[in-house]
């Protein structure tokens, strides 16, 4: 299915007044003002901040599951019933320079039991991209610690390496390679475009007022720098965040108008499993229905945006992680993550058929792909 082309302007709708916010108990109020939401966005308007902060205010389960539903007419009718599905590798894991405050692999805070291994071969990571193909998915992305190829020694190989591998991904397989290497120049980009890289996940974590609380060692910036590299170069960005850090609403809303005005095209929302020994292993996991609510406000600000389920559903959202599926995402990570397990992806293809879903390749924003 193609995204439908639209012209986005500035949403224009009657608020609720203070006698019926967002918070109002009255149901049947909320459900004709989300219902109109949704009518306006998929006619082709964008939500504005306001609005997206009065639905930040919206609570009780009932109450966010009307505002999941209204989410999902916005990804039916912007998205299709086309479920996009990546699987990841770790070709490089551990004793990484930056200290990111969520990640085990950073040298400065070690995870318990986290792996620490170079880079993989060729043919290794080659027989994953092929079980991943067999499994179902139709992106295989090459993740790799470290600050990025940018801040490489003249004298490494590792990033004509994974060149290569991604070379022969495309000869002998039928998957699509993505790469997230971390921090990358233009010509690099260049590099990565002309050898068959299409789309490259760089994610921002966190909002710009956040992302001090979380990573010292690089900042928001470099990452915004990077991404424009890699659309500059024809790539398409994968560039999303974390949820449940320690974030205020205001700084989800942030992140998510960033990333509109970043153009991204995928966006993947973890959510965050906190790993022991790292800096956030004290945090509780974020509330399932807290985590439909962000999902559901995201879809609505980036209502044809591909938004993926990545790091943390099952842990997190447990039995409900097909809610998810019918409250805006549009796509999800399958088989196992950087340093913990996923589902079997069997269990992934169940949950999409039993909910009308179709697993594949969702239609790129924008293009015909």
């Amino acid at each position: 299915m193609e995204s439908p082309t639209v012209v986005r302007v500035p949403l224009k709708t009657e608020r609720l007044s203070d006698a019926t916010s967002a918070k109002t108990r009255d149901l049947a109020t909320l459900e004709v003002w989300l219902n109109d939401l949704a009518d306006r966005i998929i006619a082709g308007e964008s939500l504005d901040r306001e609005t997206a902060m009065e639905l930040t205010q919206i609570e009780g389960t009932d109450a966010i599951l009307l505002l999941c539903a209204a989410a999902d007419r916005v990804r039916q009718a912007c998205c299709g019933n086309v479920v996009d599905l990546c699987s990841i590798i770790n070709v490089k894991s551990g004793g990484c320079s930056e200290n990111c405050g969520f990640c085990s692999q950073s040298a400065h805070h070690p995870g318990k039991d986290s792996p620490i291994y170079g880079l993989k071969t060729q043919e290794e990571i080659l027989e994953q991209a092929k079980a991943a193909a067999s499994a179902g998915a139709k992106r295989f992305c090459l993740v790799s610690q470290g600050r990025g190829p940018k801040y490489s020694s003249p004298k490494s190989k590792e990033f004509e390496e994974i060149l290569e591998t991604v070379r022969r991904i495309i000869a002998e397989t039928n998957i699509k390679p993505c790469c997230a290497l971390g921090e990358v120049t233009p010509e690099q980009a260049q590099q990565l475009a002309e050898a068959g890289v299409t789309r490259y996940n760089h994610n921002l974590e966190a909002s710009e007022n956040f992302f001090p609380e979380i990573v010292t060692t690089h900042t928001w910036q470099d990452r915004v720098d990077t991404v424009k590299n890699l659309k500059a170069a024809g790539i398409q960005a994968c560039t999303g965040g974390i949820l449940g850090m320690g974030e205020s609403w205001v700084d989800r809303i942030d992140l998510a108008f960033s990333l509109r005005e970043l153009d991204v095209e995928s966006i993947p929302l973890n959510l965050l499993n906190p790993r022991e020994g790292t800096p956030l292993d004290d945090r509780s996991k974020i509330d399932p229905y807290e985590a439909l609510k962000a999902i559901a406000i995201f879809r609505l600000i980036l209502p044809d945006r591909i938004i993926r389920y990545a790091g943390g559903r099952e842990s997190v959202m447990g039995e409900l992680q097909a809610l998810g599926l019918k409250s805006g995402i549009n796509a999800m990570l399958i088989g196992h993550y950087l340093t913990t397990l996923g589902q079997p992806p069997e269990k992934d293809q169940e949950m999409l058929e039993s909910l009308g879903l179709e697993g594949g390749e969702a239609p790129v924003p924008g293009t015909k792909e």
